[in-house]
């Protein structure tokens, strides 16, 4: 047991001094904020125009869509009480169709909305962890970090991202 116990402290004596010799070395840490990168770049702000453009013509149309069903639903709330009770039903059943048509119109435009902001979001991703990564050799950061709970300001170098990917360019 005494040469387990001897063991044992000589480890830790020997983690202890290579903690204190690594803690006189200057450590660099850097922190990025990725939502700020994603607002404020420029590459970031070509791609939600890029989606906008391709997706206003079909929000348009589904809001035209809504609008209409809505003008329907209304035109029939009034003439309810007038209707026979097989128009009525008639009305009921063409609404509750053209609802969910527009019901599964608006999934499938949500569905392709966010799956190409996820194409356009990763592909800006990948362009600013390559300047990050960049930023990371030539000036020989030890730890850059992307989400953390506080940063203060001496560590963040979220406008350098920035100013390197507007830099290159929205290409």
């Amino acid at each position: 047991m005494n040469r387990l116990s001897l063991n044992v402290l000589t480890t830790f004596l020997l983690v202890f001094a290579a903690c204190q010799v690594q803690s006189q070395e200057v450590v660099k840490i850097g922190y990025v904020n990725s939502d700020r990168v994603l607002r404020e770049a420029n590459p970031a702000k070509a791609a939600q125009a890029k989606l906008e453009a391709e997706f206003s013509k079909r929000d348009k149309e589904m809001s035209d869509i809504a609008s209409k069903l809505k003008a329907a639903s209304e035109k029939f709330d009034k003439e309810v009480p007038t209707l026979s009770e097989s128009e009525r039903s008639k009305r009921q059943r063409d609404l509750v169709d053209q609802d969910r048509e527009f019901q599964r119109k608006r999934r499938e435009f949500q569905e392709d909305l966010t799956q190409r902001k996820n194409e356009e979001l990763s592909a800006v991703v990948d362009r600013a962890n390559k300047v990050i990564k960049q930023i990371y050799e030539t000036e020989k950061y030890d730890l850059i970090l992307q989400e953390a709970v506080f940063a203060g300001p001496k560590i963040d170098i979220t406008d350098k991202v920035v100013k390197a990917l507007n830099a290159q360019g929205a290409k």
